[in-house]
């Protein structure tokens, strides 16, 4: 048995979302710069020029990539011979969320109550917390700070085992198409096929903080990723909006067992920015 003081867990995430919020990561920033080269619309190269400037000032300056600093979220893997002293578990995350986002001058944007009082809870917390136990040890954190402008413009569809590769390509080109300038292009767009609807959104979530220069170990799922990217990039509508070729830097897909009557998609959009990080305790 590994004890782990929660106040350790607390630092950590204090650090981990403060790096996450002020450098972008170098697969985004790779994929940006390659896109910058690529693009034959002027205004789209404008655009992605500007991105670049603002990844560079963030980081110098540790300041917010974007204004909007998100909702933090957490996919935490604890090892099943981890015993954590010292306190609450969830009390532990929740100051970390507390601390960075107080300490590191982000913007609080979460309300305690969603349709009737909507009072800023003043700190950015409650984040959403997602945990999983697993063999060994370790704990491992995956943060991810989800800005709604792209939130809000996701999506789930509960298909027919019939509609099958073709409805969920319509749907995952439906989706970035109403999408449009809203969530601030180039998109990388996470997939969940499977599961049931929620696990389905939880796997399109952790989808868009894989590295975009990666690809779908079974080929017929990194083909149906490259088919996306490819028909979304066509669709014109280009980095900010304003016409170009890159809409999108990534289409990432994964899956899970469903029932035989069900194809349950997810859509989950993520802006250019796509701040996450991962540590391990």
């Amino acid at each position: 048995m590994r004890e782990i003081p929660l106040s350790l867990l607390t630092e950590s995430i204090v650090g981990l979302i403060l790096q996450a919020s002020y450098t972008i990561s170098p697969d985004i920033e790779q994929a940006v710069s390659a896109a910058l080269e690529a693009e034959p619309s002027a205004q789209g190269k404008a655009v992605l020029s500007q991105l670049m400037e603002n990844y560079s000032i963030a980081q110098q300056e540790r300041i917010a990539i974007c204004q909007d600093t998100g909702m933090a979220v957490f996919f935490i893997e604890i090892g099943q011979d981890v015993h954590f002293t010292g306190g609450s578990f969830e009390d532990a995350v929740q100051e970390g969320v507390r601390r960075a986002y107080c300490e590191g001058f982000l913007r609080k944007s979460v309300v305690t109550d969603p349709l009737f009082d909507r009072k800023n809870s003043g700190d950015n917390t409650p984040a959403v917390i997602h945990t999983r136990i697993v063999l060994g040890d370790r704990v491992r954190i995956l943060f991810t700070a989800k800005g709604f402008g792209s939130e809000n413009m996701s999506a789930i569809r509960m298909l027919t085992p019939a509609q099958g590769e073709q409805g969920v390509m319509d749907f995952i080109l439906e989706t970035a198409e109403k999408a449009g300038p809203n969530p601030c292009p180039p998109m990388i767009i996470g997939v969940g096929i499977g599961g049931t609807m929620e696990q389905a959104a939880l796997i399109a979530k952790r989808m868009t903080t894989r590295p975009v220069n990666t690809h779908h170990a079974d080929p017929r799922y990194a083909h149906l990723e490259q088919q996306a990217l490819d028909a979304v990039n066509r669709l014109g509508i280009g980095p900010a909006g304003i016409g170009g070729r890159t809409t999108a830097l990534a289409v990432h897909i994964d899956w899970a067992p469903t029932h035989i009557a069900g194809l349950p998609v997810a859509v989950n959009i993520c802006c250019h920015a796509a701040r996450h990080g991962e540590i391990v305790i």
